[in-house]
């Protein structure tokens, strides 16, 4: 199985983007999740769509807009509220982590790499067969 992020952006208008994705595909969503992290002194977190794996091509998406929305528990802010709302009309209650952020590392596929790693070991995706 492929497991993939598919950034979007980091959160501004592709908040919507990312919104429309979620209910879209309402059928398929296995999580929705808010990864935070400090950058430079700020606390920002990452909203992540995670699908369920397609039955032909065994892909799973997992949609991101990174590092880009201040943290809403220390800031409280529409774009998250967007997300929350969207999360309680579809049923969905939102799975908060703390992790790295990206900018330790040398590449963001490394980043995303070491993401897939904690959601596997945490269960919230399937791990390799």
């Amino acid at each position: 199985m492929i497991q993939r992020f598919i950034e979007l952006g980091e959160g501004y208008s592709d908040i919507y983007e990312l919104i429309e994705i979620a209910k879209s595909n309402k059928n398929r969503i296995s999580h929705l999740m808010a990864l935070h992290t400090t950058i430079n002194h700020k606390d920002v977190t990452s909203l992540v769509v995670v699908l369920h794996p397609a039955e032909e091509g065994k892909f799973q998406p997992l949609y991101i807009c990174r590092e880009g929305i201040p943290n809403p528990i220390i800031t409280p802010n529409k774009r998250y509220s967007l997300f929350a709302d969207a999360a309680e009309e579809l049923g969905h209650t939102i799975i908060k982590l703390s992790v790295k952020p990206s900018t330790i590392f040398a590449e963001k596929e490394l980043y995303y790499q070491q993401l897939i790693g904690i959601l596997r070991l945490n269960h919230y995706i399937p791990v390799l067969n």
